[in-house]
């Protein structure tokens, strides 16, 4: 039972953590600006994670969902067509910005073409695919890890005083945003992977230990970036924070922010696969048609599609996390 716990803790933490949290910027956004008072705000998400992560799952396990689309079906009932339509295009335009993200981490680190990282990062991605949601619990099982030991090394190396500050009234908001909005890009594999779990205490047991695995990562992130003078001038705050105390080790970070990418990607292109496979007789041209045009969308400037999208799919994901707990939990 443990076991499987912490498979489904890994892969629940690799879904939510993307290029922002890599990166620094989004724990920035949504807490490190706050200053002390982020940290009572970390500690929210963590609940919240805890609770609405381990509710979806056991939810989708008792309705036996097998996607997204059927789990969408129960709580937003008629609704629930335009909310997967819409959802599959915000799905795409996400997952096409970490490929684009893994192209640039080759690019600006690693000082290789964005287009050699564009096409490793898809065969990876297809070869992992071939293995459908064991191919993606091995890479969590690699790639979580090895954040966690990283994030606390450097939470380690940067700790220190806080400084309390008053936030905005909205600012309160910011972990049921933060929450709502991972919690419905996570759907796409922490629903079908529930439903492959016959145990429901395991599934209880790993979204339990998921969400405290993201609140101490949440935690050690915003302990070292709060540290950091001037933190909204910076594009990658964390790189700046691993460059001033373990510099020694920025190669490893680099591997870690690809890693991250990666788990983020390929949970995209799970949920769209699975989806988009329903129609078509071989699945595996599905999977090559879609890496391609995720290849050619990474490529032209979707920056301001993004810009109308996040915000709508911000405001669809705090309904969904209203309609989770609204919804009665199913014998």
């Amino acid at each position: 039972m443990w076991m499987r716990a912490i498979q489904i803790a890994f892969v629940y933490v690799g879904t939510v953590v993307g290029a922002g949290f890599a990166t620094g910027k989004e724990i920035v956004q949504f807490f490190t600006q706050y200053g002390a008072i982020g940290t009572v705000m970390i500690a929210g998400s963590g609940g919240l994670f805890i609770f609405f992560g381990t509710r979806l799952m056991v939810m989708a396990n008792r309705l036996q969902a097998r996607s997204y689309e059927q789990f969408n079906a129960y709580l937003f009932g008629k609704m629930s067509a335009v909310v997967n339509l819409f959802m599959f295009v915000v799905l795409f335009s996400v997952t096409s910005v970490m490929l684009s993200g893994a192209g640039a981490v080759f690019e600006e680190q690693l000082h290789m073409p964005a287009h050699v990282g564009l096409l490793f990062t898809m065969l990876l991605a297809f070869v992992t695919m071939l293995f459908g949601l064991n191919g993606i619990l091995s890479v969590n099982m690699v790639v979580v890890p090895l954040m966690i030991v990283f994030s606390l090394s450097i939470a380690m190396m940067n700790g220190g005083d806080i400084v309390w500050t008053k936030p905005p009234f909205a600012a309160l908001f910011s972990p049921f945003a933060y929450v709502a909005f991972n919690l419905a890009m996570a759907q796409v594999v922490l629903v079908p992977l529930a439903t492959e779990v016959k145990d429901e205490r395991t599934i209880r047991l790993g979204g339990w230990l998921g969400g405290i695995l993201l609140m101490g990562i949440l935690f050690s992130s915003h302990l070292a970036l709060s540290l950091l003078p001037d933190l909204q001038s910076y594009s990658i705050p964390m790189a700046e924070v691993v460059k001033r105390s373990l510099a020694s080790f920025y190669g490893l970070y680099v591997v870690i922010i690809y890693g991250e990418i990666f788990t983020s990607f390929i949970a995209g292109v799970f949920g769209l696969h699975r989806k988009l496979a329903l129609f078509f007789r071989t699945p595996i041209f599905v999977l090559i048609a879609l890496l391609m045009a995720m290849y050619a969308f990474s490529l032209v400037g979707y920056h301001s599609l993004l810009t109308l999208l996040y915000p709508l799919f911000g405001y669809m994901s705090i309904i969904f996390i209203f309609l989770l707990f609204y919804r009665k939990m199913p014998s």
